[in-house]
């Protein structure tokens, strides 16, 4: 029984003073930058704005949802030129969004790809880029919502050549409609905030997230093939396009960023199944990359390393001091007080921070995901680790709605599909709200999601 309270407390005694370290660093190099005056700069001379080609790949999409996204893209008030590609990839209830696609028809800047098979998001996206020639990519999930700045300043960071990414701040566009989706919305903040703003640090973001991520298309080129023929253990390899690409364009010499005041709103999932097949398939995408990343790590900055080991040694000592923990109290009957009070305070002074940095309370009702992460999702990345050369996505199902009803309703945006300077609506909301003086942009979500969207969840998010 000594045996089982010695590992346990060693354990845990590992994992606070290695997460004390790494997340003192991580805040230390999340505060923001100093805001340049590049985009003023810009403004007032006469640069010749790069070209920018969106792509919206879709599967089984909710009309109601992809509608919306495709008018908060045809609200974008970008000055230099935009062209849009919604890829369809063989969806089963394309008769179902037709009306959606019949909206944008008559819209120049507007192309319509309907691929007669479903071939997988990244083969999806992939098509859409030869098939286009703008100087920047950006990459926009078809149930997400951007601010009408979004292109904007995600093209004021990618001025400078050396970056090939670059990814904006995302929020949960239906956060307020469960327990669940106001945590992964604060569960976004922290990855947004905290982990993808201290790599930016380095330029050297780790993951450029699939619902809004900017790439410069003579990266692209370069690394295409490599992208398209991503292989694991034999088998094609179609999840975790983002981080695979990420760790692509770092591998090549490019640097990597994070635009926090790039707003885009996200349909998250609102019950505990569809949350947990999407971290698994994102645990998965994790394992297969992280032993490519591991090797740029000399090559990059020092806190890097320490962020890598951060993220996978911590969930293995805490998954362990709970493991014996557990056994001390099943088999010798005694309460594992030194671990149990260790992990509380771990998780309310973590808490605690990011209520004071976002300046919002409700970061301490953050302290729910400590249970969640012990008892289901390190228990799920186990899970994952031995199913690695599993690739099911787990969640492309066929949207659940009635088709009259939702042709109908889709048909009653009567603004979409005109010009950028005609159109208000949700998008313009978001970026006001976006602008707002409360440092997590979280604001933006009661005015981004007044609507209720958790019918439009039938597929888990973004790879």
């Amino acid at each position: 029984m000594d045996l089982l309270a010695t590992t346990s407390a060693v354990a845990v005694s590992s994992y606070a003073l290695l997460s004390t370290i790494y997340k003192s660093a991580q805040a230390l190099y999340a505060q923001p930058p100093i805001k340049s005056s590049l985009q003023d700069n810009l403004e007032q001379s006469e640069v010749v704005l790069p070209t920018v080609d969106v792509i919206v790949p879709c599967f089984n999409e909710d009309p109601n949802t992809l509608a919306e996204c495709l008018e908060s893209l045809a609200s974008q008030d970008y000055a230099g030129k935009l062209q849009f590609y919604v890829v369809d990839d063989g969806s089963a209830n394309r008769d179902v969004v037709a009306p959606v696609h019949k909206i944008y028809a008559n819209d120049p800047r507007f192309s319509i790809i309907l691929l007669a098979n479903n071939v997988g998001k990244r083969k999806a996206q992939i098509a859409a880029i030869r098939s286009s020639s703008g100087d920047l990519v950006l990459n926009v999930d078809s149930d997400t919502i951007l601010a009408a700045d979004v292109v904007t300043k995600l093209v004021l960071k990618m001025h400078n050549p050396e970056i090939g990414a670059a990814m904006g701040q995302l929020i949960a566009s239906n956060r307020s409609e469960t327990w669940l989706t106001r945590l992964i919305d604060m569960e976004y903040w922290l990855a947004c905030n905290e982990e993808r703003a201290a790599q930016a640090r380095f330029g050297a973001v780790m993951c450029c997230c699939g619902p809004c991520a900017m790439y410069r298309r003579s990266a692209l080129a370069l690394l295409l093939d490599q992208y398209e023929a991503q292989f694991f253990r034999g088998k094609p390899s179609d999840f975790g396009e983002d981080r695979h690409l990420t760790i692509l364009m770092l591998k090549a010499g490019f640097r990597t960023e994070y635009v926090p005041d790039a707003i885009a709103a996200t349909v998250v999932p609102d019950s505990l199944g569809p949350y947990l097949r999407q971290q698994l398939r994102w645990a998965r995408s994790t394992f297969r990359d992280t032993f490519l990343a591991l090797r740029l790590l000399p090559e990059l900055d020092g806190y890097l390393t320490l962020d890598v080991i951060g993220q996978n040694l911590g969930p293995l000592l805490l998954a362990l001091s709970s493991l014996a923990a557990l056994a001390q109290l099943l088999i010798g009957g005694s309460v594992p007080w030194w671990t149990g009070l260790t992990i509380a305070a771990m998780t309310m002074v973590r808490c605690s921070v990011a209520a004071l940095r976002a300046r919002e309370l409700r970061f301490l009702g953050f302290s729910l995901h400590t249970p969640i992460n012990i008892f289901l999702l390190l228990p799920l990345k186990a899970y994952a680790l031995c199913t690695l050369s599993n690739s099911d996505w787990l969640s492309r199902k066929v949207a659940d709605v009635p088709a009259e009803a939702e042709k109908q309703s889709v048909i009653l945006h009567p603004n979409a599909g005109r010009s950028a300077a005609s159109i208000g609506g949700m998008s313009s909301t978001i970026r006001k709200a976006g602008s707002s003086h409360r440092p997590s942009s979280l604001a933006a979500t009661e005015s981004v999601c007044g609507r209720d969207r958790s019918a439009a969840y039938k597929k888990v998010g973004g790879s």
